[in-house]
């Protein structure tokens, strides 16, 4: 029993994170607000994970999962991106932050119906867009312009309903026993987040970003040469 609602327990706590974010953006800690998304990407990738290495996967976890990957991954950067960034720029600002999470919704929507290529997801994974975004704000401090990011948002939107594919890592061969070190790990993140509020969601800005920039850069030379498909990688969510 306890096998089969363990990826479930790191889905609910994806979830419970997803929401002390949206709370403390509201409050104003949205530096705080990011290192909860960040923490919740963790747990996220890990349900899936653990689901697969107890051959406990099932419909509900599936869509408890996409349930909960709007709350954390839509619904919660876009909170932070508007307290942080948006909130003087009017009604411009609304429709900036409400398209975000739709797009993120029909994201998870499409990849319920129909998963992808082999070894590929089409559009940017919400998990990696809401990353970015959540830790985008941070940066807001060196950005003069708050259009600059409303459009980086408004790009992030479109990658995730795009035809762009993004290369799968979920199926890599993880040995199991590194999976007990995941609550360790979880642990210094945490620890980490206390220390250096500021400098964590820095740091994971850049592999989020490059990662959704290597979508857009392999769909253009594949369009400079004419390619209709690649060969698949080795198989984020």
């Amino acid at each position: 029993m306890f096998a089969r609602a363990l990826p479930s327990c790191f889905t609910v706590g994806n979830l419970f994170l997803g929401i002390i974010s949206i709370i403390l953006a509201i409050q104003g800690s949205w530096q705080y607000a990011a290192i909860m998304v960040i923490i919740g990407m963790l747990l996220d990738g890990l349900d899936g994970r653990v689901a697969r290495m107890l051959n406990t996967e099932s419909e509900f976890g599936k869509e408890l999962d996409s349930l909960s990957d709007v709350i954390s991954f839509g619904v919660a950067p876009a909170i932070i991106m508007y307290v942080s960034v948006l909130k003087d720029t009017g009604p411009q600002g609304w429709l900036v932050t409400a398209i975000f999470p739709i797009c993120g919704a029909l994201r998870l929507a499409r990849f319920n119906v129909s998963p992808g290529k082999p070894g590929y997801f089409i559009g940017l994974p919400i998990t990696a867009a809401g990353g970015i975004l959540a830790t985008m704000a941070i940066y807001n401090e060196y950005v003069a312009n708050a259009y600059i990011l409303m459009f980086a948002m408004l790009f992030l939107s479109f990658l995730m309903v795009s035809q762009i594919k993004y290369p799968k890592f979920n199926k890599m061969r993880v040995p199991k026993s590194a999976y007990w070190f995941a609550p360790l790990f979880l642990i210094a993140v945490a620890v980490s987040a206390i220390l250096y509020p500021r400098e964590l969601p820095k740091v994971m800005f850049i592999p989020l970003a490059l990662y959704a920039l290597y979508g857009v850069k392999k769909a253009i030379d594949r369009k400079r040469r004419g390619e209709a498909n690649d060969d698949p990688v080795e198989d984020l969510k």
